[in-house]
């Protein structure tokens, strides 16, 4: 089912009391959340009008975070009006240059953008965590659930529920005792966009951020559900921050169950978007993310997790669940 980009219907005056009513209002995109964005231009001008409607979605998170991140020199995008009452949000336009894009079509600026992304993350580990909440171990374990929730009823598992929580309590535990760090969790090559002449990594989508380990958002970005990462590139990435930062093994650790993590929490995340919310084109995406999944689960910190794969979601089920339950 295509999103309603249709405007809402509050839009115009909200646009209007900004100084902004000669603008015309475009469709820009959608999201996997409630979230929908669209682009108003005015004579000379340009800016992004976030829709997020209450009370599916709360667009405060987004203006404290990015708010935060532009005093600490970051390229989030300025504040232009909001409207909470309404869930509307005008920002800074950082146009159509995403990075995603621009690496698919010049694959030479590959390492060159991934190292400049890289440097930002460590730039962000060097300051104190942002006011936010924790990412603690409730937290991991829910995301790690929506597999067992989502994905095993969806290709005909009867998961060992129990087995699974325990797996990943054995395997979190030295991750939470590292120190916290801003992340902004859906840190990849589609949020990241190229401003300033390509100079500056301008960010977006991180109203979800929490006080968590500084390798979960490398995985974010070297291990993207949207785009295939090539091994060599991931692993040089993976020394280059290493190398920077002086981490050792123990980040190393933290980095692929970290990674597990992730990729379980986004294959069940997938597998509810096709299923709750009729959104059928994330499934697709599971082949890749099952792929990320399983160079985790091969780390030996992952044994307990890996072997509760094996004993209840065989090879053959490990998939696009559109496919596998057809």
């Amino acid at each position: 089912m295509a999103p309603d980009m249709n405007p809402p219907a509050a839009a115009a005056a909200f646009l209007a009391a900004a100084g902004w009513g000669d603008g015309e209002i475009r469709p820009l995109a959608g999201d996997a959340s409630f979230r929908r964005y669209f682009r108003v231009l005015a004579p000379g001008r340009s800016a992004v009008l976030m829709d997020a409607p209450p009370p599916e979605e709360d667009p405060r998170p987004f203006l404290d975070i990015a708010r935060w991140l532009k005093a600490r020199g970051f390229a989030a995008p300025e504040i232009l009006a909001d409207d909470l009452t309404h869930g509307l949000v005008l920002i800074e336009d950082f146009g159509d240059a995403r990075m995603r894009e621009t690496v698919d079509a010049a694959p030479e600026s590959e390492l060159r953008l991934y190292e400049a992304a890289v440097d930002l993350l460590i730039r962000l580990h060097q300051e104190d965590a942002a006011p936010v909440a924790d990412y603690g171990a409730a937290v991991y374990s829910r995301e790690a659930n929506l597999l067992t929730q989502w994905y095993c009823p969806a290709v005909g598992v009867d998961a060992d529920q129990p087995g699974y929580r325990a797996a990943w309590d054995a395997v979190l535990a030295p991750v939470l005792a590292d120190p916290r760090v801003t992340v902004l969790r859906d840190y990849h090559a589609e949020n990241i966009m190229l401003i300033d002449g390509h100079e500056t990594l301008g960010l977006l989508d991180f109203q979800d951020a929490l006080a968590g380990h500084p390798a979960y958002d490398l995985v974010s970005l070297l291990q993207d559900a949207r785009r295939d990462v090539p091994a060599a590139l991931e692993a040089a990435m993976l020394d280059r921050y290493r190398r920077i930062t002086g981490a050792g093994e123990a980040f190393d650790i933290a980095y692929h169950v970290l990674g597990a993590q992730r990729n379980a929490k986004i294959v069940g995340i997938f597998t509810r978007l096709w299923q709750r919310d009729s959104k059928p084109r994330y499934p697709a995406l599971c082949p890749r993310v099952w792929g990320y999944l399983e160079r985790d689960l091969a780390h030996p910190a992952l044994a307990p997790v890996a072997e509760w794969f094996d004993a209840n979601i065989p090879a053959a089920l490990r998939g696009d669940p559109m496919a596998v339950s057809a």
